[in-house]
């Protein structure tokens, strides 16, 4: 079985965001890039399968710039067998659908016959792309598990829906399934894995080798990101002053007509 994994790469959370100039975007010139923290889960996820299958390939898909290839390499290191990587500038602007239709199209072209995508990414925040390969290839979807068991044409997962509720849910094969923490524990790259990773098979389509051609790019995007800013300053604290039952008059009058929570 060929098992794939949709793979993002973003901004490491420790680095300092800035807007860029025209506000469309942020600066990337300094930027430590990671592979994105869920998609972690959904690589371990998937090399476990084949360990439990005995047989199989896992192949690590992802769309973006040439430095995509950093974040898929990491994955390569943790035990994924090659990697898809979309990186042609025809792909580049291209928004939650175009993204998906892209990698759902890789998908098929690669013969996949289960994916793994981490629950959502840090950067946008979207929890997009997943769904939508699921739904352009006509494949059932499971989001946001924490427990997986295939059964070989079957897939039971759990799924928390809120306090303290579970899904559990029977999926057929072939799926999409996205995961969260609790999942499993990613394992590390390891030195003689780094250094595999190297010597791994990396395969790149274009936008017409995928035939989605009309539908990626920033020029076909039926959503456009814009008017970037940051978040506002956070206001300085206010020290009360006076009595103790001073004090608490005041903040119960503060809680009530300034921050309207009472």
């Amino acid at each position: 079985m060929k098992i794939g994994v949709l793979l993002k790469q973003v901004p490491d959370t420790e680095s300092k965001i800035r807007i860029a100039g025209g506000g469309d975007g942020i600066e990337d010139g300094d930027i430590k890039w990671i592979i994105n923290p869920y998609d972690e889960y959904a690589v371990e996820e998937a090399i476990r399968l084949k360990e439990k299958l005995g047989e199989g390939e896992v192949i690590i898909l992802s769309l973006g710039p040439a430095r995509t290839l950093d974040a898929a390499r990491t994955a390569l290191a943790m035990g994924g067998d090659r990697a898809v990587i979309l990186d042609e500038d025809a792909f580049q602007g291209s928004d939650a659908y175009g993204t998906a239709k892209a990698l759902a199209a890789a998908i098929e072209k690669e013969e996949i016959g289960i994916v793994f995508g981490g629950r959502q990414a840090i950067d946008l925040d979207n929890n997009q792309v997943p769904q939508i390969v699921g739904g352009l290839l006509g494949w059932p979807h499971a989001t946001w598990i924490n427990s997986f068991e295939f059964e070989g044409d079957s897939a039971t997962v759990k799924r928390p829906v809120g306090g303290g509720s579970v899904d559990v849910v029977k999926v057929s094969i072939p799926a999409v399934f996205t995961c969260s923490k609790g999942l499993n524990e990613p394992r590390y790259a390891s030195l003689p894995g780094i250094m595999k990773a190297k010597r791994k098979p990396v395969t790149k389509y274009s936008a017409d080798d995928l035939g989605v051609s009309d539908d990626v790019g920033a020029d076909n995007a039926l959503t456009v990101l814009s008017d970037f800013t940051p978040p506002a300053a956070r206001p300085a604290g206010r020290i009360l002053q006076g009595e103790l039952s001073d004090q608490v008059a005041e903040l119960v009058k503060l809680l009530r007509e300034e921050a309207k929570v009472l």
